[in-house]
């Protein structure tokens, strides 16, 4: 649970800004998009794969790059 203090001559703008701050650190919202709804375990296995296989093309189109080809 986050939460922040806030003193009684802090504008509540900033204290809002930290609040932000605090739950993109600690992930939260990221956390709560994933949840929002229910995802089939085999939907997130081909996600998971999808991604997989973009990363190694990444990998692999980068190493032609500086190798040059």
């Amino acid at each position: 649970m986050a939460f922040v203090k806030v003193d009684d001559n802090e504008p509540l703008e900033k204290s809002i800004k930290r609040f932000k701050r605090m739950v993109e650190k600690e992930g939260i919202i990221r956390e709560w998009k994933k949840r929002e709804y229910f995802e089939k375990p085999s939907t997130i296995l081909n996600r998971k794969k999808k991604a997989l296989a973009r990363k190694q093309m990444k990998k692999v189109r980068k190493l032609h790059v500086s190798k040059g080809y």
